[in-house]
């Protein structure tokens, strides 16, 4: 009889790592796909017209704009269709303002060693020296904008109910490693804050967003928190933020996929916006990570929830490990 059981959930772990890294394939399909999609080419088009701006202009994006989602100039608005809100204060950046300088300075011989005059002196010359410099620029994000909308990729989104939400919610904030509160909405739909330790999802969402975005926070609380001594954060990330966000966003879509909760048309979308480009650097580098955490937290689940265990696998999905292609997400 004790042969049997151990032969049972030996078959049982097998079958769901074969799930699971079917899914994952799955998950890498969908993303090459958006990434081939006319729509990738238009979103790539519209962000290269926003700046790329240093460590210090972007702390002081956040300072002054927590909830910035991308910002750009007055003009770069307008050539985006989008004028700025009347009103609106700007964000304050350093803008870099290069000067020239007529000086003068020593004159050097051919060895780089100043050149001495018959006074037995060093003789002088003009010379043009470049200073950098900074001044300070206006950005608005694009909450301080209207106009055309601009290009985006999949839903900005998820709609729908999931059939017993309550006993998924409460199993998913037993296994957070941290609490959970609602707050109105923001332009993220949650956060984990690892100063406060906690995680913060916007209320008003649907069932589906809710639970995709409690367990995206989850993943960044189980993996990517930063201590806090004296009221402050130590040490740094062990990763960058496109590989955490990557991680997070794929183990949300494995967990939520496996109990048929589908969240491919926002999270391939949200996975191509954080990799670098079309050899999926950060989601190849973290397939293990991703396979192991979402393993952990769908055996966490059912072992809180017993009835997600039995919950009925999707149709399309019992033969997704012999699917060749995913269909391409468009708006």
């Amino acid at each position: 009889m004790k042969n049997n059981t151990t032969t049972r959930n030996a078959d049982a772990l097998a079958e769901r790592q074969e799930r699971i890294k079917a899914l994952t394939e799955k998950l890498e399909n969908g993303v090459k796909a958006v990434f081939a999609s006319e729509d990738y080419a238009r979103y790539l088009e519209a962000m290269s017209k926003f700046h790329h701006y240093s460590f210090g202009n972007c702390l002081l994006i956040y300072f002054q704009c927590p909830e910035a989602q991308a910002v750009a100039g007055y003009t770069t608005w307008k050539k985006l269709g989008r004028s700025v809100k009347k009103g609106e204060k700007g964000i304050q950046i350093l803008a870099p303002c290069p000067q020239k300088i007529l000086m003068e300075q020593d004159k050097l011989d051919a060895q780089g060693n100043a050149v001495i005059g018959p006074d037995g002196q060093p003789e002088k010359e003009s010379a043009v020296i470049k200073r950098q410099r900074f001044k300070i620029a206006y950005v608005f994000d694009l909450s301080q904008t209207e106009g055309k909308e601009l290009p985006s990729l999949g839903v900005d989104e998820l709609t729908g109910d999931v059939e017993g939400f309550d006993s998924i919610f409460h199993a998913v904030e037993a296994l957070s490693p941290v609490p959970i509160h609602f707050r109105e909405a923001q332009a993220s739909k949650g956060c984990y804050n690892h100063l406060e330790q906690c995680i913060y999802v916007n209320e008003g969402m649907s069932q589906v967003q809710t639970l995709k975005t409690l367990i995206h926070e989850t993943a960044h609380a189980k993996l990517h928190a930063l201590p806090v001594e004296n009221g402050k954060i130590i040490g740094k990330p062990d990763k960058d933020g496109p590989t955490r966000e990557v991680e997070a966003e794929s183990i949300a879509y494995v967990v939520c996929q496996h109990f048929g909760i589908d969240t491919s048309d926002y999270s391939f979308a949200y996975v191509t916006g954080w990799s670098r480009d079309k050899e999926l650097p950060e989601l190849k580098a973290s397939l293990d990570c991703i396979s192991t955490t979402a393993a952990e937290m769908i055996d966490a689940l059912e072992a809180a929830c017993p009835a997600l265990a039995r919950m009925p696998i999707d149709p399309q999905e019992k033969d997704i490990g012999n699917e060749s292609q995913d269909k391409t997400h468009s708006r």
